[in-house]
């Protein structure tokens, strides 16, 4: 049952306005931001179904998917706090030995899934495609670099 009290915090933290969450504990830190990562994992991954033809392409769908893919992408970079170095979790030390350089890839991140959403609001699929491939490479490039 984390998935939803993962998903309903992160709302609860939306709908606050909170530029930073609080957390009560560490491990609270990593449990909402692995929460925020495998909910946009997943609309991500239906996102990407349709760029790459194994469902029909549904603008509408679509755009639905963008939508909590983008709400989403803002909220697990609070959870790398400094207390949750050393706990368990997919995170490899050199997040926190080399933080200007994972906060440029997350930024990077950021500017291609504003271009991927841009394009699902065109409704051209080789526009999709396009930018699905470049933010799918974004994430991978982030991933290789600070993900076990």
């Amino acid at each position: 049952m984390k998935f939803p009290v993962a998903l309903i915090a992160a709302a609860l933290l939306t709908a606050t306005g909170a530029a930073q969450a609080q957390f009560r504990t560490p491990q609270d830190a990593v449990d909402y931001r692995q929460g925020a990562f495998e909910v946009m994992g997943h609309h991500f991954g239906r996102v990407g179904a349709m760029a790459n033809g194994r469902v029909p392409f549904d603008a509408a769908v679509l755009q639905q998917n963008m939508a909590v893919v983008m709400m989403l992408s803002r909220l697990p970079w609070a959870g790398f706090t400094p207390e949750t170095q050393g706990l368990p979790s997919r995170a490899k030390a050199v997040v926190w030995t080399e933080r200007a350089r994972f906060d440029a890839a997350a930024q990077d991140t950021a500017r291609a899934l504003t271009a991927l959403n841009a394009a699902a609001m065109t409704n051209n699929l080789d526009a999709v495609r396009r930018a699905f491939g470049e933010t799918a490479a974004s994430c991978k490039a982030c991933h290789d670099n600070f993900r076990d």
